[in-house]
């Protein structure tokens, strides 16, 4: 019955628990990765030092949606003021956002947009297309003359940061979806042991491979040790996307080329941070915040901006 009453005050005044408490939820793609564990720290860090009460909800998997709805459900019933989540599908968790939204909840998609944009509140979340742009771009230039021929570990089919880190990729790359010198591409779900899996049966037709595409550093690792097996780890440029410090180590190490760091502490304390000012004066914040992107390598390319693995160890998370 408590949590019928904060939801019937929410829809009258847009804010506020009956015990004075600023109660926010989080809701992320997984409780496991180590990208959605430093989220989940951050908030948590961020939802002490503002006096709020942080609920940390996850789906199953990365793709769980289904687990994701019964999150935000859940959330609801507890009677938060704000839900921040990680959207796994951006179009199939909408219909819980809107229910949650109706109840006056403030609701903020952290590290990933959803489908439409408008259907939250606002997002703080890397621009994953520039960072895959960004990865192609430095994989570009590694190359020098050769012309690529490339192999993609994606992530999950249908996965919107998936598509747009893809898409990203091969525009900084310079190459089409139907390039003859796209040698191939699998599905890893951002998961080593698949990667490594996904690598292994690639190779088995495409040997000829100098560049990859990973869509994260769990799947660049899982790579790597594929590419170390047959021989070809020095033969080829891998590049990957996030910046966890074991990232950040794999690449001072050489196992890849480069990281594309994204910053989920400030994504975190950003959502948390406005979800107090929400309830506390009801000021909602709106629209796209970009939480930046930075080129993590230890050889500087001409004409892309980066830093070396020391700042990027300074600088990482997880």
């Amino acid at each position: 019955m408590a949590g019928t009453a904060c939801s019937s005050q929410k829809a009258t005044d847009g804010r506020g628990n009956d015990d004075g408490k600023v109660k926010i939820g989080l809701v992320t793609k997984t409780d496991s990765n180590p990208f959605f564990v430093a989220l989940r720290e951050a908030a948590k860090a961020q939802a002490g030092k503002d006096g709020a009460e942080l609920i940390a909800l996850a789906g199953k998997f990365d793709g769980d949606n289904e687990g994701q709805v019964a999150a935000l459900e859940n959330l609801v019933q507890q009677g938060v003021d704000t839900i921040l989540v990680t959207p796994s599908n951006s179009t199939g968790i909408l219909g819980a956002i809107k229910k949650a939204r109706e109840k006056g909840i403030l609701v903020i998609a952290l590290d990933t947009e959803t489908d439409p944009k408008d259907a939250v509140d606002a997002t703080f979340a890397t621009d994953n297309t520039q960072a895959g742009r960004l990865q192609g771009q430095y994989v570009k230039a590694a190359l020098g003359e050769r012309a690529p021929q490339l192999l993609m570990l994606d992530g999950s089919p249908g996965g919107t940061v998936d598509e747009q880190r893809h898409k990203g990729f091969l525009e900084g790359l310079g190459l089409t979806e139907t390039d003859p010198k796209v040698l191939g591409k699998e599905a890893t779900n951002g998961d080593q042991n698949k990667a490594q899996q996904a690598m292994e049966n690639l190779l088995q037709r495409a040997t000829s491979v100098n560049a990859v595409y990973t869509i994260n550093e769990p799947a660049a690792r899982g790579g790597f040790a594929a590419l170390q097996a047959k021989g070809l780890a020095d033969k080829v440029v891998v590049g990957s996307i996030d910046g966890g410090c074991q990232g950040v180590r794999d690449v001072k190490d050489g196992k890849y080329a480069l990281t594309v760091m994204q910053f989920p502490k400030k994504m975190a304390e950003d959502g948390v941070k406005a979800g107090v000012e929400f309830t506390k004066s009801g000021k909602k914040p709106s629209g796209f915040t970009d939480t930046g992107t930075t080129v993590i390598a230890d050889k500087p390319m001409p004409g892309i901006d980066s830093k070396d693995t020391a700042w990027g160890l300074q600088n990482c998370w997880g």
